[in-house]
């Protein structure tokens, strides 16, 4: 298979050799691929360390256990509130329909509305979070309208089998993957709600002290992603060796994917800023937060 990162040796050498400590989640995002390839940066190791999801990286990043990373677009704004020193410093495509708010297949509950009062799985501070505030808004309703049950993944997709919960907001491959194995019902996905940039987050040490290696990070990022657009069936290959996910999931979640990496525009700094008004008006955080105060200027060569 070929590897991308073949396609990236003009990246600078940078003083001594260093440790760069990257934070991924297993089978998502680019940063999950360039791990299972190989990626390199010449005169540097790179250090992976996984997580579940976004909220537990940034605790990490707070924590000084590592530099680099990325998310969905609240994982960030709740660690901003939490007083977290990170910057973004590069933006991925925002989703449509790799994240969604699905029911059991004989449920009752047939709209958004219906879910008022109702118990609804959830990872806290996750892309999954602002999906559920947002479709809830569009119906009227806010998050204290319905009983949130905080739960990763994995425990969520059990409460989800026993009927422990009504509804679940969760992304893919777990999304996909609860379509079929459970035929499970779509309530709503991103389709005609605000959308959401998913985000590359240094620590402010980081950035200032290495700005090119940020650069450089950034610079395989975006051509990771150009490479993964144009080569689906190997990511498709890559990541079903890499999750163990059955074939067909990995292709239906690839389907649903968009990959890249591009400079925070104001544009995307201002639609992140909606995102945490969002938050703050329905009393998820407990301050409002600055966006624009915390991008990172990068250029892409």
């Amino acid at each position: 298979m070929k590897k991308w990162f073949c396609l990236l040796l003009a990246v600078p050498l940078l003083s001594s050799a260093a440790e760069i400590r990257i934070g991924f989640q297993k089978g998502s995002g680019l940063l999950s691929m360039m791990k299972t390839q190989g990626v390199t940066l010449p005169g540097h190791q790179l250090k992976w360390i996984e997580f579940p999801a976004g909220p537990q990286m940034l605790e990490a990043l707070n924590a000084g256990s590592i530099d680099f990373g990325s998310t969905g677009a609240p994982p960030p704004i709740f660690a901003q509130a939490g007083g977290v020193d990170l910057l973004y410093v590069g933006a991925e495509p925002a989703p449509v329909n790799s994240e969604a708010i699905i029911v059991p297949k004989d449920s009752k509950i047939r709209a958004v509305a219906d879910l008022k009062g109702k118990r609804v799985a959830f990872q806290k501070g996750s892309g999954s979070h602002f999906l559920l505030a947002s479709a809830l808004q569009k119906a009227g309703l806010k998050i204290g309208d319905i009983t949130p049950i905080f739960l990763s993944p994995s425990d969520a997709r059990a409460a989800f089998v026993s009927g422990g919960i009504d509804a679940w907001v969760v992304w893919d491959p777990y999304l996909a993957s609860a379509q079929k194995a459970y035929q499970a019902r779509l309530l709503a996905d991103y389709t005609g709600l605000p959308l959401a940039n998913g985000f590359y987050l240094a620590s402010s040490k980081f950035a200032k002290e290495s700005p090119q290696l940020v650069a450089a990070l950034l610079e395989q990022v975006r051509q990771g992603g150009k490479w993964a657009s144009e080569h689906p069936k190997e990511v498709s290959a890559l990541l079903t060796q890499q999750t163990g996910v059955p074939a067909d999931i990995v292709a239906t979640w690839m389907g649903r994917s968009r990959f890249g990496a591009t400079p925070v525009t104001p544009e995307i700094a201002a639609n992140q800023q909606r995102v945490a008004d969002l938050f703050y008006q329905q009393k998820l955080i407990p301050r409002q937060v600055n966006i624009a105060s915390r991008v990172w200027t990068w250029q892409p060569k």
